[in-house]
């Protein structure tokens, strides 16, 4: 069901600073800024997979909610499926909680979230790429 890991995200309170880290230190080059929600993503390849780095956009936001909670550091792990719709069925058929219904926008395509009870702590994503990625 997994075709590969398509992007690890990490939460971070100033993007800016955290895009420098990852492009002036680290040496790599983002591939794209967007605002997806209530947070400001930066997307940084490193070879066939993705850094996605998450801060908020809101103070009430779901990232805000989670560096208040938890602080900076990993917020999940996203593995890309040919189909969504597809993979979110075989999912729950196999007792996985999914957070999403129903797939919604992210920002590499169609995503959903499988819950943490689900999967040893870990909250995962899959996402459905855009063909143009």
């Amino acid at each position: 069901m997994f075709e590969k890991v398509n992007h690890i995200g990490i939460a971070v309170r100033d993007i800016d600073s955290t895009t420098r880290l990852w492009t002036q230190v680290f040496g790599l080059k983002p591939e794209k800024r967007v605002v997806v929600g209530d947070m400001i993503v930066v997307m940084v390849p490193i070879g066939e997979v993705l850094v996605e780095l998450l801060a908020p956009a809101s103070e009430q936001g779901v990232i805000a909610k989670f560096l208040e909670k938890r602080g900076e550091g990993i917020h999940h792990v996203c593995f890309e499926v040919a189909n969504i719709r597809e993979a979110m069925k075989e999912l729950a058929a196999s007792g996985m909680e999914l957070i999403d219904k129903q797939p919604r926008v992210g920002a590499e395509g169609e995503v959903a979230f499988i819950h943490p009870k689900s999967t040893n702590s870990v909250l995962m994503e899959i996402v459905q790429v855009r063909p143009e990625r």
